[in-house]
């Protein structure tokens, strides 16, 4: 059931989620996530990475890619810090040899050559070349993590297109992805008044545009 759901909520786009997530009040958008390479889309289950600065003892980077499941998405709590990656080419040949739905980074990424080559699908805040070796380190994986202060945690369901990523909690996907279509389906018959000649605002009253991402 959860793939079946997975294949439906990938039909979606991320800002009618965004708006049906309004609407039950949860908080979604993953603020400066963007797309490494255009016109990707990905949706699987989250397994989340949580990495922290180096103490006197250094740690791993990325060695948990061995324990990521084909079609998940990894996301991973970099603090949001630019002054060094934690996702390089490497990590992406792995990554794309293991059927691994995507990589999301509160943080950067580099060799972007090597990921547009290979073609996986990676979110991030942006690109930088210096390496996180020695500077961060892995704390601990499969734990409820931060992005952009919204909580991750381990199998909710991540979301990415163009305009950026959510969230969506395990537990209310089915309910999200309902609100979703019927917010979908109410934009495209305002269209379609549209084109039959109404206003836009005529259309927008008469089909109750104005409290569809209402909270409820």
């Amino acid at each position: 059931m959860t793939q079946e759901l997975i294949k439906e909520l990938k039909k979606m786009d991320t800002a009618s989620i965004s708006d049906a997530m309004d609407k039950l009040g949860i908080p979604a958008g993953l603020l400066g996530i963007q797309a490494v390479i255009p016109g990707q889309k990905i949706c699987g289950e989250a397994f989340t990475v949580h990495y922290v600065p180096c103490g006197m003892e250094k740690g791993t980077v990325g060695d948990f890619i061995d324990d990521v499941k084909p079609g998940q998405v990894v996301v991973i709590d970099n603090g949001g810090r630019t002054y060094c990656t934690v996702w390089g080419d490497i990590m992406t040949f792995t990554a794309k040899t293991k059927g691994i739905e995507g990589t999301l980074i509160d943080g950067v990424c580099r060799d972007v050559d090597g990921i547009r080559r290979i073609g996986y699908p990676v979110y991030s805040k942006g690109k930088y070349m210096v390496t996180g070796k020695e500077r961060v380190q892995v704390d601990a994986v499969n734990v409820p993590v931060a992005i952009s202060g919204v909580q991750v945690r381990p199998d909710d369901i991540i979301l990415a297109d163009e305009s950026g990523a959510v969230c969506i909690p395990k537990e209310k996907a089915e309910e999200i992805l309902a609100l979703a279509k019927h917010i979908e389906e109410v934009e495209q018959q305002i269209i379609a008044e549209v084109k039959n000649g109404s206003t836009l605002k005529d259309a927008r009253k008469k089909l109750g545009y104005h409290r569809l991402q209402s909270k409820q």
